[in-house]
């Protein structure tokens, strides 16, 4: 499928989008994927093929759902952020299908939370991210993580339960060490500055920018 001309949004017959949902100019929302009630989805985005976006989530500009991710409410995604297929954003941190005496619960005897993910971070393949955590900017979990605790600004994250393994810059590749706490991109030549354990841009290559 192709965007038309004038940037409208797509939708396969087979998706179900809700009259309720707020879809941006130029995204395409692929066969089977299902869009809930007051959902808001950014420009240019792509959903991909039977994934889930829950009542209320919100997705910037040019985000990706790959095939069968699952986006439970209340999820935010800042611009930019890539989910893989299959992976898993929760939304209750002690779940249950029935109270302590025995009723099933309902939407009353729970509240959801969610997880937040921050500009320009991808979530790989069969992760899942337990909510409530959040993802920083440009940071990368690994395929099969399961992120239990906030992932820092351009941390690559791995295993079970997460733990950050390298720093990565925008292009999503693993950085260099330049000097004691110093590191460089060998992409896009952007430099930082790791202190305490978190990673500060120093200086910048604009023209790899979005």
């Amino acid at each position: 499928m192709t965007i038309d001309e004038q940037g409208a949004a797509r939708v396969q017959d087979s998706a179900d989008v809700d009259d309720r949902a707020t879809i941006g100019a130029g995204t395409t929302i692929w066969h089977l994927a299902q869009v809930r009630e007051d959902a808001v989805v950014g420009s240019g985005c792509i959903v991909g093929r039977g994934a889930y976006v829950g009542p209320g989530v919100r997705l910037g500009d040019g985000c990706k759902l790959q095939n069968y991710a699952l986006v439970y409410e209340p999820a935010v995604l800042e611009d930019g952020v890539f989910v893989g297929p299959a992976a898993v954003l929760t939304n209750d941190l002690y779940p249950r299908a029935v109270t302590p005496d025995g009723t099933v619960k309902t939407g009353d005897d729970w509240q959801a939370v969610g997880v937040t993910i921050r500009t320009g971070a991808a979530i790989g393949a069969r992760a899942v991210c337990v909510a409530p955590v959040t993802i920083g900017r440009w940071a990368t979990v690994a395929a099969g993580a399961v992120v239990t605790a906030d992932v820092p600004d351009f941390a690559l994250v791995a295993g079970v339960p997460a733990r950050r393994i390298r720093w990565v810059g925008r292009a999503g590749v693993p950085l260099e060490r330049t000097t004691g706490d110093g590191w460089r991109c060998p992409v896009t030549g952007d430099e930082f500055t790791e202190t305490d354990g978190v990673l500060h841009e120093t200086s910048s290559n604009a023209s790899f920018r979005r």
